[in-house]
């Protein structure tokens, strides 16, 4: 499943994978979906669609806010 709103996301992220999104994690992960010359950026757009991509940009700079 896609998530397709910030609230399935951080669930999926948080919950399902176990991910914790410190600080340095969030930094790192805009950083880098966010150069659309960055490797790991064109996988994930090719993998997931750029909409997505450029939403979980969105959600990451949310959660950075939110904490």
């Amino acid at each position: 499943m896609i998530p397709k709103t910030y609230e399935e996301w951080f669930t999926c992220i948080t919950k399902d994978c176990g991910i914790d999104l410190t600080e340095n994690f969030i930094t790192k992960r805009i950083q880098v979906l966010e150069d659309n010359t960055h490797i790991e950026a064109i996988q994930f757009s090719k993998l997931y669609g750029d909409t997505h991509r450029l939403n979980v940009i969105s959600w990451m700079k949310q959660a950075h806010l939110a904490r």
